[in-house]
């Protein structure tokens, strides 16, 4: 059963570099066609597909969000991290890392982490 825990600051400030991890147990990122995403819901709205990387280390981000995003792999660690640039108090939310068979797909998430942006 694979589990995936998020992990990172939960305050940042804006302009900051908000940088978020997500380590995989009980299966490893590099498994046949699974994609590693990530996911967020800001208070009061629907969850947003922020991007994913995949089994091979190909990158996919949304073309909706309105700051680059970067996602990238530690597979000896069997992690993945979001790292986004120049956080504004509107990247507040639940952050969650999910893993899918398949682009889009997300069958297994973490439990999420709340980050709060202040001005």
């Amino acid at each position: 059963q694979v589990q995936l825990q998020e992990s990172g600051p939960g305050l940042s400030k804006s302009s900051q570099t908000l940088s978020l991890t997500c380590t995989v147990s009980g299966g490893s990122i590099t498994t046949n066609m699974y994609y590693w995403s990530w996911i967020r819901q800001p208070p009061g709205q629907g969850l947003e597909w922020m991007g994913a990387i995949s089994y091979s280390g190909y990158t996919y981000y949304s073309p909706s969000l309105k700051r680059p995003a970067s996602i990238s792999r530690d597979t000896s660690k069997n992690q993945f991290t979001l790292q986004l640039n120049s956080v504004s108090p509107e990247d507040t939310a639940v952050y969650y890392c999910a893993r899918g068979y398949g682009l889009g797909y997300f069958g297994s998430w973490g439990q999420g982490t709340q980050v709060t942006v202040s001005s």
